[in-house]
């Protein structure tokens, strides 16, 4: 079983247009949507969820008023102000706190309590490309590692199940956590980049951090003729330093029509330019 990333160092870079269209292209896989904090493939294969299941991501804190005795511990340890002092009382802004549990362990009178939070939630659902893994966390919510590893691990145990050949990632974009957690233990990243000063150094430290993972990568040049001066720095980039770029894709409104009827591109226009381009860039992926 080989695990495929498609990544990007930043938005906008049409990364989730390309994998929904590998999504219809390669076959016996599971797909997963690592950007957990806007998922937006779902939107495309519309699926029908089979599972649902809350994620608990990090503990909150509450002081009980009938306990505490007002010794002022708490607030003296916390480093995030998030012990709020009004008189001789004491409570804890959410917003503030850090979940470091630092309160709870030096309360001589236990009148802390701690208890999971439920800070988004997962699915596996059905799609008509196939079986498909998301997860939504909730606006404001951390620990999106914790929750990409999660969905991953069950991304595994369903592709074993079922004796999948391929696990396709659409990773979420930048270079955060969430990407850390997508990159760890896949067998290849493809980067998918467009012909922008950022785009160019946004992938650079993309590649880096696969190269870190001791992950091959190959690159996709999306929307490559709208500044074919950059286009040519990224390919002189990529020959230079042993990156293999597999496709150059021209800027084509066939992308946004896709998406805006739901649907990816080989779907919307299997005729066109941009399909034909897909189709070969699986192939060699496969």
């Amino acid at each position: 079983m080989k695990q495929i990333a498609i990544l990007s160092g930043k938005g906008g870079t049409g990364k989730t247009s390309i994998t929904a269209s590998l999504a219809f292209l390669i076959n016996n896989k599971i797909l997963v949507d690592c950007d957990v904090d806007a998922p937006d493939l779902h939107i495309i294969l519309e699926p029908e969820i089979l599972r649902r299941e809350e994620f608990k991501g990090r503990y909150e804190f509450k002081i009980l008023p009938e306990k505490c005795t007002s010794c002022n511990k708490c607030y003296e340890v916390c480093r995030f102000n998030a012990i709020i002092k009004t008189g001789n009382k004491y409570t804890i802004d959410e917003y503030e706190c850090d979940s470091c549990g630092f309160c709870f362990r030096v309360c001589p009178e236990k009148a802390i309590i701690k208890r999971e939070k439920v800070s988004g939630e997962w699915f596996i659902s059905n799609t008509r490309a196939g079986k498909f893994i998301y997860a939504r966390l909730y606006p404001g919510e951390e620990n999106t590692g914790k929750l990409v590893t999660l969905i991953r691990y069950m991304a595994k145990r369903e592709a074993e199940d079922e004796k999948r050949e391929y696990i396709l990632i659409d990773g979420p974009p930048g270079m955060g956590c969430p990407v850390i957690s997508t990159l760890a233990g896949v067998d290849l990243v493809i980067a998918v980049t467009e012909p922008t000063f950022s785009g160019l150094s946004d992938l650079k430290r993309l590649l880096k951090t696969a190269d870190h993972f001791e992950v091959k990568s190959k690159v996709i040049i999306n929307k490559y003729n709208i500044n074919k001066e950059v286009s040519h720095k990224i390919e002189n980039f990529c020959n230079e330093n042993g990156y293999e770029v597999v496709a150059r894709i021209p800027f084509d409104s066939v992308f946004m029509e896709a998406m805006i009827n739901r649907k990816s591109v080989i779907e919307y226009a299997p005729s066109s330019e941009a399909s034909k381009i897909l189709t070969k860039i699986a192939r060699e992926i496969q």
